[in-house]
C-alpha cells in the first residue's frame, strides 16, 4: 500500500514544491524530501491519511511556511568562517604548547628585541612606522634590528627546536 501512494503521490508532490519552492527560496527538492520523510513518520505513527492528496497539499504548504520562518530567523556569515583544518585536542595543544614557548623565548631576548618582536607579531599589524615612532628609534634602523632580533629569537630557540 505505502509503495502504491508514494507512486500515486509523487507527480503531485513534485508539482505542489515546484510551486511553493520559489516563495521560500529553497529548492523544490528540499521541500519534496521533507514532505516525504513527514508522510514516513505519519505512516509509522498512524494509519495513512484519509485523503492522500489533501493530506499532501497542506504538508507542503505547511513545509513551506516552516521554511519561510526558518530563512527569516537565518543570518548569513559576515565572511567565510575559518576552517581550523579539522585539528583534533592534541594538535590544538601542541599549537599552544609551541606559541607559549615562542612568547617565551620573545621574552628573554635582549635589549628592544622582546619589545620589537611583541610589536612585529601583534595582531593589529602595525606598520613599520608605527612600530619605530613606539620604540622610538628610525624606520630605516628597524629592518636590521629586526635581523638582530630574530637572529637572537633562532639561537634561542634551535635548542628547543632540535630536542622535539
Amino acid at each position: 500500500m505505502t509503495h502504491d501512494m508514494v507512486t500515486a503521490l509523487r507527480p503531485l508532490l513534485t508539482a505542489e514544491a515546484s510551486a511553493e519552492a520559489y516563495s521560500t527560496g529553497t529548492e523544490p527538492g528540499d521541500l519534496e524530501q521533507a514532505v516525504w520523510l513527514r508522510l514516513l513518520e505519519r505512516l509509522d505513527a498512524e494509519d495513512p491519511p484519509a485523503d492522500p492528496q489533501q493530506w499532501l497539499r497542506r504538508a507542503v504548504r505547511s513545509e513551506a511556511r516552516r521554511t519561510r520562518r526558518t530563512s527569516r530567523l537565518e543570518r548569513p556569515y559576515a565572511a567565510e568562517p575559518v576552517d581550523d583544518g579539522e585539528r583534533d585536542p592534541e594538535q590544538l595543544a601542541l599549537v599552544a604548547a609551541r606559541g607559549q614557548a615562542l612568547r617565551e623565548a620573545v621574552r628573554r631576548l635582549p635589549g628592544r628585541c622582546p619589545r620589537l618582536m611583541e610589536a612585529l607579531l601583534s595582531p593589529e599589524d602595525p606598520t613599520y612606522r608605527e612600530i619605530a615612532g613606539e620604540l622610538g628609534i628610525s624606520q630605516g634602523s628597524l629592518g636590521p634590528e629586526r635581523s638582530r632580533c630574530l637572529g637572537c629569537l633562532r639561537r634561542l630557540l634551535s635548542p628547543e627546536v632540535a630536542a622535539r
